[in-house]
Order: structure tokens, then C-alpha cells, then sequence
């Protein structure tokens, strides 16, 4: 969320966001409330002194033997006036925040805000080699990945692991993690995989995305986390840190959990869009100045995974119109897959600046002992779908088959050792 004061001085540039990331927002209303709060609170303020100055004159007059009703009358009556008013102050307050809640984030200088704009190829590494057969073939002809069982347990797009299949994707998760404890430095959290409106709010899914949750009842008010940067991000929500406290870097796995309301017309066969999926997630509280850094750390982090799986890969930058509801600035990370032939995103790493941490109220007090907003970021290290197809169409063998990556063979065999030699 932006700062009041922000979103006054910055009309065309509200509304430009707003219109890149085809937000709705009623602009004309909420600039409207915006001034009908400043008026409702100027009146208050005037009313409060008006008392003030009765409440002062009553004992005066009544000292010298005047007649102190017609005071009590007036202040009586400035009371109500003023109790109508902070009604209509919390009415209005309560509208302008909802509008306010619906106002993206605004983007870094660097990324494009053309309206008809498309990524930006940062790094490609790697050959695009091409082989015939694709992972589906594989996992069903192996019974590596049961996809009709899986939709007879739960429903399509809820795979089931089997076998190979089920050691491919745990291995691959403990990597990931290991490689960002041990080397990267991050501390591992295992998080809830439910969450309160107020956490999702925070980061920014609600109450844009709401129709991609997954939702208990009502009176449960918990819904199935999208990504492990909803509760990761949010542990000090409503906390004040030290500055001596950051950066804070956090690794968390999690299954995932998304409606995909957005998904009819694309493919929904296979590993690439699934309602559940596994992820492993890097989180980072940052202070403001060394944000921007962090970010390039990150995408190096991340990268890390796929260069050490022997997997061919480009780095995007992504424009304004495809960057999410609370980024500033979002790198994409696609792999090559050889079998399905197409750059696919196994990686998002994002700088949300102090949008999150304002909507959370995460503060740290810095050297002069003022609170203030941190910065947050987040990148996936990685989502493990389509990092599981990129990985068997590239080891498949001649008889149909697929063999591990030499990494994770290694990893197999000697566990996070590995990361310190």
C-alpha cells in the first residue's frame, strides 16, 4: 500500500499503474474521499478547540455569577455535532482504505512502461537442444507420475508422484533448500500451509487474486497458501526491527495451492499449470538502500540451482503490463525444455520495495531511531514442475528412461556435504 501523501502528490502516476496493471480503481472516488477525510478532519479539529474554549469560559462566567447554561447547551451540541462527524470521518476512512488496497505497486525506473511492452532477454546460457520424446510420455509410459490417479483422488491438475517420479521431486526439493542453507546463507523456515485474510492482504494476493484461492469457510477465514512468501514474508508482521537485525534472509518449502481461474484456453495437461505444486522459496527483509542489491544477489541464487543441474536457461526482465499486483521489479527465470521444445518459468524474483512491508506494518528503527518501513523481496529457488520436465527430457536415455542429474546424484550419495567443498 502507498503512503497517502504519495498517492496525492502522484495523481498521473496512480493512474497510469492502475491502467498498466489493469487494475480497477475508482481514481475519481478515491481522491475524492482523500479530500472529504482532510475536510471532515479539519472541522473536527475546529469543533474540538470550539469545546476546548467553552469548557475554559464555563468556571470564568461562574465565578463571576453569569449564567453557565447556554454554554453547556453549546458544548452539548458541538458534542453530537462531533460524534456525527468521526462517524462520517470512519466511513469514509474505511471506503478510502479499501480503494487504496487496490492501488498496485509502482514500478522501478528500469522497467518498461509501455502498454504494449514485452520482456527484455537479459542472459540466455546453455544450448536449445531438441530431443523426441517429452516428459509425458515418459512419466506415464514409467508410471513415474500418475496423472489419472491423481485426478481420482482429488481432481485434474493434482499429480501423483510415484516411484522415480516421487524421489526425482523430493531430492530435488532437499537440493534446493540445502544449497540455499549452506551456501547461500538463508535460515530454513517450515511454515503453515494455511493462512488468515490478514497475511495474504499483506503481501498483496488479497483482495486482488481472491478468486485464485483456495478457502475454507467463513468462519474459518484461512485459506491454502499460493506461495511460502505469504507467511514468510509476513512472521514480523506488525513488528519493529533493529537495523543492526537486517538483512534478513529466510528459505522455506511448501506445496503450493492456486485455482488457476485464469487458465482457461492455455494447456492444463501435464506438469506445467497445477493446482498444487512444490516450490522452495527465498524471502528477504532488506533495508531500503541495499534492496536493489539483493535482488541481483538473488537472481544469482536462484540461478545457481539451474546451472548446477547442467540445464540450459534465459533471464528475462518482465515490462510493467506483466508485473505482478505488489512488484516493482520482477526478473523471470525460464528453462529449456528439449522434449517439449519452449522456454518455460521456473523462477520469479521479485523487489516489492516497502509495498508489503507497508501493508504488513514491518518497520525497523534505523540509526536516528525513526521507524521505517523495510524493503521486501522474494524468488523462487525453484518451483519444482517444470523444473522436473526440464530435468527428464534433458537425462532421458535411448530406452525411454531418465537418469539424475550428476548433482543430484552426488547429493544422493553424499547429502549437503557437497555444498562445502
Amino acid at each position: 500500500m502507498h503512503d497517502r501523501e504519495f498517492i496525492i502528490a502522484n495523481r498521473n502516476l496512480i493512474e497510469k499503474i492502475c491502467s498498466l496493471k489493469k487494475t480497477k480503481v475508482d481514481i475519481e472516488r478515491l481522491y475524492s474521499l482523500i479530500e472529504e477525510r482532510r475536510l471532515l478532519i479539519n472541522r473536527l479539529n475546529q469543533l474540538r478547540e470550539d469545546k476546548n474554549k467553552l469548557t475554559d469560559e464555563v468556571p470564568k462566567i461562574k465565578k463571576q455569577g453569569g449564567d453557565i447554561k447556554p454554554l453547556l447547551e453549546k458544548s452539548k451540541e458541538i458534542s453530537l455535532t462531533v460524534g456525527e462527524i468521526e462517524k462520517q470521518l470512519g466511513n469514509a476512512e474505511k471506503e478510502e482504505n479499501t480503494l487504496m488496497s487496490w492501488v498496485p505497486n509502482i514500478l522501478e525506473k528500469d522497467v518498461s512502461t509501455e502498454n504494449d511492452a514485452i520482456f527484455k532477454v537479459i542472459k540466455e546460457t546453455g544450448t536449445l537442444n531438441e530431443k523426441n520424446r517429452n516428459y509425458y510420455d515418459i512419466c506415464t509410459e514409467k508410471n513415474y507420475i500418475d496423472f489419472k490417479r491423481g485426478a481420482k483422488l482429488a481432481a485434474s491438475s493434482f499429480p501423483l508422484y510415484v516411484g522415480k517420479g516421487a524421489l526425482l521431486e523430493r531430492t530435488l526439493i532437499n537440493f534446493m533448500l540445502d544449497l540455499h542453507i549452506e551456501k547461500h546463507g538463508y535460515l530454513e523456515i517450515f511454515p503453515p500451509f494455511l493462512v488468515n485474510y490478514n497475511s495474504l492482504y499483506s503481501t498483496g494476493q488479497l483482495p486482488k487474486m481472491e478468486e485464485d484461492m483456495y478457502s475454507l469457510s467463513k468462519e474459518d477465514n484461512l485459506y491454502l497458501i499460493p506461495t511460502a512468501e505469504v507467511p514468510v514474508t509476513n512472521i514480523y508482521n506488525d513488528e519493529i526491527l533493529f537495523e543492526k537485525d537486517l538483512p534478513k534472509k529466510f528459505t522455506a518449502y511448501s506445496a503450493c495451492f492456486r485455482r488457476e481461474a485464469g487458465s482457461y484456453g492455455k494447456e492444463t495437461k501435464g506438469l506445467k499449470r497445477l493446482h498444487q505444486f512444490n516450490k522452495v522459496e527465498m524471502v528477504r527483509y532488506s533495508h531500503p538502500d541495499k534492496s536493489d542489491e539483493a535482488l541481483e544477489e538473488m537472481l544469482l541464487e536462484a540461478e545457481e540451482v539451474l546451472r548446477l543441474l547442467g540445464l540450459s536457461y534465459r533471464v528475462i526482465l518482465l515490462p510493467g503490463n506483466d508485473t505482478s499486483f505488489s512488484s516493482a521489479k520482477t526478473y523471470d527465470i525460464e528453462v529449456w525444455a528439449e522434449g517439449t521444445k519452449e522456454y518455460m518459468e521456473v523462477s520469479s524474483v521479485s523487489n516489492f520495495l516497502d509495498f508489503q512491508a507497508r501493508r504488513a506494518n514491518i518497520r525497523f528503527k534505523n540509526k536516528d531511531g525513526k521507524n521505517t518501513f523495510i524493503h521486501t523481496l522474494n524468488g523462487s529457488g525453484l518451483a519444482t514442475p517444470r523444473t522436473v520436465i526440464a530435468i527428464i527430457e534433458h537425462y532421458q536415455t535411448e530406452d525411454n528412461d531418465f537418469e539424475f542429474p550428476p548433482v543430484l546424484r552426488d547429493y544422493i550419495k553424499y547429502g549437503k556435504e557437497i555444498f562445502k567443498s
